[in-house]
């Protein structure tokens, strides 16, 4: 069986949404996570807003190894309109978020990622779809913004692994108990 692994930035105060304001800086140690993370997925669900702004962003994007990663995935996006930016890869997802990945869980292949799409994360985490959840956790107080966790029932989770970077970072890796 596939496993859904959802990657997130976050702040210390739990806000996932736009991590450039509170995110300071980038190591090596967060590109080795990162490389670890998508080099076992082969797709990836995304919201629309998150499919929106980085269909504008990465396909011209040089940040290796995600950009080469994203643009080439299989990317599913929960939305109920059409997609109005085409980006190759992409597929609106028919139907029930949650029986999709059940579904897609089912069949072979690798990892499925959830990355920076917080409604995704919280639909899946809610429906017990998520295998593993893996933080960088910003040292910053971000005050505003929606946070990944808000409105969660209670999940019991297990620490798998926790390292700080160079940065200050903290990578936290944790699955459901």
């Amino acid at each position: 069986m596939r496993r859904v692994v959802a990657y997130e930035l976050v702040s210390l105060d739990g806000v996932a949404e736009a991590p450039d304001e509170f995110i300071t800086g980038w190591d090596s140690v967060m590109d080795d996570n990162l490389a670890a993370v998508i080099g076992t997925q082969d797709a990836v669900v995304l919201g629309r807003r998150s499919h929106d702004e980085w269909a504008g962003y990465w396909p011209g994007s040089d940040i290796e190894p995600f950009a080469t990663f994203i643009n080439g995935v299989t990317k599913y996006v929960a939305t109920s309109t059409p997609l109005t930016i085409h980006w190759p890869g992409s597929t609106v997802i028919e139907g029930d978020l949650v029986t999709l990945v059940r579904d897609l869980r089912q069949q072979p292949g690798g990892d499925i990622g959830v990355h920076a799409s917080i409604s995704v994360t919280q639909a899946l985490l809610a429906a017990g779809l998520v295998d593993e959840l893996r933080l960088i956790i910003s040292p910053n107080i971000a005050g505003r913004g929606r946070r990944l966790l808000e409105g969660l029932p209670a999940i019991a989770m297990e620490t798998l692994r926790t390292a700080r970077t160079p940065t200050g970072h903290l990578l936290v890796d944790l699955r459901p108990a």
